[in-house]
């Protein structure tokens, strides 16, 4: 999921922090892209510019779901994860590589690291949607923020992309009660 929202946060054009985030161009939309995929804790090899702007049509697809779920729309999430799946044609196999032992991974029939990754984070997204805690994928509440996540506290009550945001939100509500 981590690699989800990365690529998500990284490729997609909103707000962060209070502040216009342009999707990233050339160079700095590969370097993002790269960023994006080792967020998974992997050193990836770097991304090609053609590579980056296929990625970034999988991030615009994936944000599709996290909005589905924040504002409570969650057959518009399971259609939007059930289109990736079949357009990736995501399967199952088990690989070893590096090193490691043997591992499940979903790659879809084209053979493109992009379609590979889409197939990845689509089969990751339809496991939460499919579960009990499909409502932890969020989009940031602050004003002016529009970054995605993952919540994994206990309780279930995140409501902000970072620290940052939710400082935000807290200083200026403050600040509102001392006006």
């Amino acid at each position: 999921m981590a690699i989800a929202v990365g690529l998500v946060n990284a490729l997609t054009a909103g707000e962060l922090r209070g502040r216009p985030y342009p999707a990233p161009d050339g160079d700095e939309r590969a370097a993002a892209a790269t960023e994006a995929l080792r967020a998974g804790g992997r050193r990836y090899a770097e991304v090609a510019a053609d590579e980056a702007a296929e990625l970034t049509r999988v991030a615009a697809a994936l944000r599709v779901v996290f909005e589905a779920v924040a504002r409570g729309d969650a057959d518009a999430a399971a259609g939007q994860v059930n289109t990736l799946l079949k357009e990736t044609d995501a399967r199952p196999h088990l690989d070893r590589h590096d090193g490691e032992p043997w591992h499940l991974h979903f790659h879809g029939a084209g053979g493109t690291r992009a379609n590979d990754w889409a197939a990845s984070c689509a089969t990751a997204l339809a496991v939460v949607l499919g579960g009990e805690l499909f409502d932890r994928l969020g989009v940031c509440t602050a004003p002016h923020c529009d970054r995605v996540y993952v919540d994994t506290s206990r309780n279930g009550t995140r409501r902000f992309c970072s620290t940052a945001c939710q400082n935000r939100v807290k200083t200026a509500a403050f600040r509102a009660r001392n006006a």
